[in-house]
């Protein structure tokens, strides 16, 4: 039986861990040559570094409840909070927790509250001072717990174990040599194979990723540009090849502006600058050419209004 084989069967098998699965990923990903697969599957394993961003799968809903008293002895106790008001005095990130644990740690969460009541606990003493008179007027909050659900944990664990199966599978159409890959193999794949291994899991693990072939010699990235994502949506441009200063440009316009449709999603004012700009790209200011600067900034542009 190949490693994909073998990574396939134990990821359908009933009661299997993740954590050996993943160290057979990690291997399939090093024998293939994709870095990107290997770095994600060592994050999964050891846990994520504050440094390093986590998918989507990973930023987890939190409830929070909290004491408050007030006068002549009054008090609420273990009131639950509203997530609008977390998020309006305290941001949206005390409501979306980037969960950073291993899937070993999250597998002994969910293991130790197999009665379904369990939780992961978050530190919120952050948020008593936040809170303060802004919960229940007149009182005062003296205490905040948050904690995710043990469903949202088994939640995440499905999600880590899909992406594990959609990207073996992805991996054996788009590359048929892979069902050759076995333990006692030392081969590693060639720069297509890992290009292409990279490509599939960015796209499945990430999702809403572009590959975009930025000049004649046939360089790619790979970015990932979420809705109103003003950061990725200017490294897109820069690293396609288009100048710093011309993507901050069309940044504050796309910023202001309405968007159009997924045929036209340029408002006025930044069509203005497309006609103004794409000069560029013909005289050699940009390190790109016509034709993908434009397709470069369509999709950026389409991407950043939610509308692809």
């Amino acid at each position: 039986m190949s490693l994909l084989q073998d990574i396939q069967e134990a990821v359908i098998a009933d009661g299997t861990e993740l954590g050996p699965i993943l160290l057979k990923l990690r291997l399939l990903a090093a024998r293939l040559g994709s870095e990107p697969l290997e770095e994600w599957v060592k994050f999964e394993s050891e846990g994520y570094p504050n440094e390093a961003p986590v998918p989507d799968y990973r930023r987890i809903p939190v409830s929070y409840v909290g004491s408050f008293s007030g006068a002549f002895g009054s008090g609420i106790n273990n009131a639950p909070i509203p997530p609008y008001l977390i998020e309006k005095f305290c941001g949206k990130h005390w409501t979306n927790y980037e969960l950073r644990q291993s899937v070993a740690a999250i597998d002994e969460l969910v293991k130790s509250s197999s009665d379904g009541g369990g939780s992961l606990q978050i530190n919120a003493a952050n948020l008593i001072l936040m809170l303060q008179g802004k919960v229940y007027e007149e009182y005062a909050c003296n205490d905040v717990h948050g904690a995710i659900s043990r469903a949202s944990l088994a939640e995440l664990q499905h999600s880590v174990r899909s992406r594990i199966l959609e990207l073996t599978i992805e991996i054996e159409k788009s590359i048929p040599s892979s069902m050759e890959v076995e333990f006692g193999s030392s081969t590693s794949g060639n720069q297509k194979t890992s290009e292409t291994v990279s490509q599939i899991s960015q796209q499945v693990i990430y999702g809403n990723v572009t590959s975009i072939n930025s000049s004649g010699e046939g360089a790619q990235f790979l970015i990932s540009i979420e809705k109103g994502d003003d950061s990725a949506f200017k490294e897109y441009l820069v690293k396609a090849g288009i100048e710093e200063s011309d993507a901050e440009d069309l940044l504050e316009i796309v910023e202001a502006e309405e968007p159009g449709d997924r045929d036209e999603p340029f408002g006025s004012k930044a069509k203005e600058w497309l006609v103004n700009n794409l000069r560029k790209a013909a005289d050699g200011t940009w390190k790109v050419g016509v034709s993908v600067a434009t397709e470069v900034i369509k999709d950026a542009v389409l991407k950043y209004y939610g509308l692809k």
